[in-house]
């Protein structure tokens, strides 16, 4: 049998991962298509009636298709419970955390009953029970979520209601692999004495991926994130006083760093991208090696363009001004403030950003600001031919759509980020107004 060359296996390689990432693309398009995107209006909740008739309500969230609303209520004092369009869940609780709803619309939350933390999802708590619970993380289809507990003095994760077999001295953040099927983890591997000063410079960090650590540990680790194909783990460590790298599955990058942010794998692919520190300057390093030949005061928050050819990242051309540079090449517009994370079109042409200057907050896109500034904006969302960029932003304690730097015909007391609709002709709108949840479908010409 012929051996299949190296050249082979790559073309099948960019094949496969072509073909996973537009499988991936078809399942979210029709996941959005099943929404009613049919134009008009719907009230699905009096949520000014839920302050009237209850001491406290929390803040509302709202599920990604705009056909539910939900707050946590306090009932009387350590009685609480999720609301959800008007309809209260049947068990109370001494506390509820993180509410929030899952990717398909479940509404799921964190939840005290007994002095013990369970995760509760449509008012159905899981059978497993902890000490504490937090960072409860969905995967990127819903159907499994997971959080970082602690039972017995030990520190795990619990996936679906069902914990790690293997228990570990601490454990901090975690993440879900894009197939959903793997979890990660960062952990200590040694327990340290409160006033142990030597301990705590010693080497106790690590990951574990499926509840399963790396054999290596480091001075200290942040960022950790899979790749594209749910198969690699980076993260930015710390291996000794002033000398950073990147670890994947647990092996370190050759080079070291006079610092290292937050990695990220190039899309389809299992080189990674992190900003990193040299002698000259804060520059984006690939594998190790400088991917730009530029050096900048700072270099953050990296992005790519869905098709991996572009990337762009948050920098400090000079102290105290801020922009972002694309393949290495600033805009030539800075800021005072702050630049947040830059966001491709989906054709990759554009990179959008909320930029904030004079402690005003707008957008810029391609380097160029809208017209007009705002009390808050929030992330810019593309339509789908990346002819247009939207955001809700803060009028004066009112909220509004912006699109292209417009500000919408109308006025919201309540209002989350606005969605396209697949073919773009349309938006989903999810407001409050008068006390009252809507869900509207409108005409991109009649926001």
């Amino acid at each position: 049998m012929r051996a299949v060359s190296n050249h082979t296996m790559k073309r099948f390689m960019c094949y496969y991962i072509f073909f996973k990432f537009f499988v991936i693309y078809l399942l979210r398009m029709n996941s959005m298509k099943n929404w009613d995107w049919n134009t008009g209006e719907k009230c699905l909740a009096d949520v000014g009636s839920w302050k009237k008739d209850y001491p406290v309500v929390q803040e509302c969230v709202v599920s990604n298709d705009g056909e539910k609303i939900a707050a946590v209520i306090e009932i009387e004092q350590s009685a609480v419970v999720p609301c959800i369009n008007n309809t209260l869940w049947e068990e109370r609780y001494e506390k509820v955390w993180s509410l929030k709803f899952t990717p398909e619309g479940r509404l799921a939350c964190s939840v005290l009953r007994n002095y013990e933390w369970t995760v509760a999802v449509d008012g159905s708590p899981w059978e497993e029970t902890y000490d504490f619970l937090w960072n409860m993380t969905f995967s990127g289809d819903g159907n499994r979520i997971a959080a970082n507990i602690k039972k017995d003095n030990e520190h795990s994760v619990s996936v679906n209601g069902k914990s790690w077999d293997h228990g570990f001295v601490e454990v901090r953040d975690l993440t879900f692999s894009p197939d959903g099927e793997r979890v990660a983890t960062r952990i200590k591997t040694q327990r340290i004495a409160t006033l142990d000063i030597t301990g705590f410079a010693g080497k106790v960090l690590s990951i574990a991926v499926d509840g399963i650590p790396w054999n290596t540990n480091f001075l200290g680790m942040w960022g950790f994130c899979f790749d594209s194909l749910s198969k690699n783990v980076a993260a930015g460590i710390k291996l000794e006083h002033l000398a950073f790298s990147v670890a994947i599955n647990q092996n370190p990058w050759a080079e070291t760093f006079l610092g290292v942010w937050e990695p990220v794998f190039r899309p389809g692919s299992s080189d990674v991208v992190a900003p990193v520190k040299t002698p000259e300057g804060w520059t984006l390093a690939e594998n190790g090696q400088p991917l730009w030949d530029k050096r900048f005061i700072q270099v953050w928050r990296q992005r790519y363009s869905n098709d991996g050819k572009r990337i762009a990242a948050v920098v400090a051309p000079e102290f105290g001004r801020w922009t972002v540079a694309v393949d290495g090449s600033k805009w030539k517009r800075t800021f005072s403030d702050a630049v947040l994370s830059p966001h491709f079109s989906p054709d990759g042409a554009k990179v959008a950003a909320v930029i904030k200057e004079n402690n005003r907050y707008g957008i810029a896109v391609n380097g160029m600001p809208w017209e007009g500034d705002f009390d808050m904006i929030w992330d810019p969302v593309f339509s789908p031919d990346s002819s247009m960029l939207a955001a809700r932003a803060e009028i004066n304690g009112k909220y509004a759509v912006i699109i292209n730097g417009t500000v919408g015909k109308h006025l919201f007391d309540g209002l989350w980020d606005p969605v396209f609709s697949p073919d773009g002709t349309r938006m989903l709108i999810r407001c409050i107004e008068n006390g009252k949840y809507y869900r509207r479908v409108v005409p991109i010409e009649d926001i």
